[in-house]
This record gives structure tokens, sequence and C-alpha cells, in this order.
């Protein structure tokens, strides 16, 4: 499909029409990169409509996503390095659920074997699936990062806009401080991603704020399938106020700082090896 669309967007001289393939061809690879976003979704629908037997919701969501990973890994729609990111996020949100949990931010209401304190192992995995999204996208666009801070500046301030979520309970919440400080660090970022050979480019702070919002659009879907449960939801369901747009904005530059800094480190320790098999070869 990706093939037809390109050979369509390089015979049309229409720039209307080759604009929409554009779009489209675009529309097409986020779809791709939301492969394992979809699976959750769709299990978080299809388990509550249809109740599965022997084990609990939760615990049966959990062995859904992990089969899920692993069938990506051995297809090869996700690497062993993307794996390792993955599970990292999946550890960092866990953390993150246990916490909020416990200071009944939100709740999981429902019964499950694989639970800790409070929290169903397979939360995590919602948390997975955005850096699941981030690593495909990045792959399937051929992303690059223009004009990126120095990670002296990065590294605070993505483990800054973290402990947030956790210290703002006991302490004044500074996340507007940190939107500011995100806009500053990257006045001047862009990235660049490539659709049908054809650069674009796009500010990086406004790719964060559009993640998040549709990171937001999904949690109303999530939330509304119960994968969890918002203390004004305890009765009937509700719209996930539209404050939380912010709190995911913050989450997604969390995301994405990680994800970054990984690509960044691994691609100066590639040129390094290279810079360093060549010398060993002129010797």
């Amino acid at each position: 499909m990706t093939s037809t669309i390109q050979n369509e967007v390089r015979l049309t001289s229409n720039p209307i029409v080759k604009r929409i393939l554009q779009l489209f061809h675009f529309g097409w690879e986020q779809a791709l990169s939301c492969i394992f976003p979809v699976v959750v979704f769709a299990s978080l629908a299809i388990t509550k409509m249809i109740p599965l037997p022997f084990l609990p919701r939760y615990d049966w969501l959990l062995i859904i996503f992990l089969l899920m990973q692993w069938w990506m890994l051995k297809s090869g729609l996700e690497t062993r390095d993307e794996l390792k990111v993955i599970t990292l996020f999946h550890l960092i949100g866990l953390g993150l659920e246990i916490f909020k949990v416990h200071m009944g931010s939100w709740s999981y209401p429902e019964e499950g074997y694989m639970k800790i304190f409070g929290v169903p192992l397979y939360s995590g995995f919602m948390y997975a699936s955005v850096a699941s999204y981030l690593c495909q996208a990045w792959r399937r666009l051929h992303v690059e990062l223009v004009k990126w801070p120095p990670f002296i500046l990065v590294v605070p301030l993505a483990a800054a806009i973290y402990l947030n979520f956790f210290t703002h309970h006991f302490w004044i919440d500074i996340r507007y401080w940190l939107a500011g400080l995100v806009l500053i660090v990257f006045w001047k970022s862009w990235v660049k991603y490539e659709v049908n050979g054809i650069t674009y480019r796009m500010p990086i702070a406004l790719s964060f704020v559009l993640i998040g919002f549709f990171v937001w659009i999904a949690e109303n879907i999530a939330t509304f399938f119960g994968a969890w449960q918002y203390p004004n939801q305890a009765d009937t369901w509700q719209l996930v106020h539209i404050g939380k747009v912010s709190s995911w904005v913050l989450l997604v530059i969390v995301s994405f700082l990680i994800v970054a800094t990984l690509k960044l480190v691994k691609q100066k320790n590639k040129l390094e090896f290279r810079h360093l098999d060549n010398t060993l070869g002129k010797e």
C-alpha cells in the first residue's frame, strides 16, 4: 500500500492532489506506528463487552499485551533496542501508577491476581504504548532532531517534569513553570521527518502539544472502557477534564526526551565505533 501511494505521488502533477496524497501517506505511517496502542484499546473494548473465562479482566489484559509485545519482536515490527525502551517506560509508568492510586488520583476497582499495591501490571503497558508509538514513528518517518539542546539541560528537565507528578501532592504544582522552561530550552529546536522522500519540519514544542492532545483523547476512550477510573467517574462515565491535557503534554515531553536521548547516545556510540574501526584499519 505504501509503494502504491508513493507511485501516485510521483505521477500526479496536481499540487492539491499531491498534498492530499502526502497527508494520507503520513496518516498511514502514523496508523502503522500506533499498532500497539490500537491493540491496547481494542483489548479494553473487547474484554469490557465480552467477559473472558477463568481469569479476571485485568489479568487477561496483561496476557494479551505480553503476547502482543512478543509478536511484535518476533515479526520484526519492533527491535530489541526498542523493546528495552518500552520496558523502561513500563517500569516508569508502573511506578507512577502505584503512587497515584495510593494518593487517590484514580483507581482500578476491578479484581485481579496480577496487582501490585492495587495497580494491575497491565497498566504499565499503557505508558509503554506511548513509547512504542514514538519508536515506531521515529523509524518510519526517519525523524531527525535539529538544534537539540545539550544533555545537561535535557536530562534535569525531564527528571524535574517526572518528579513534579509526585511532589505536587505535597508541595506547589510547578507544571506551568516547567512548561515555560520547555519553551525556552526548545525554542530553536525542530524535528525533521520524511514523507515519500519529501522532508518536512515542525517545532518540537508543537509536536509535544499535538501528541499530548491525542493522548488525552485516548485517555477518554480508555476510561470509557474501564481501563482505570477517576473519582468523578465512579457512578457514571464523564469526559476527562480538559486540564489533564497539560499533564499528558508533560508526560509526552518526558517520553520524547528519554527516547531522543537514548537515540542520540546510540548514534554517538556508533559514530565513535566507526571512527575507532577506521583508525585501527589504517594502523
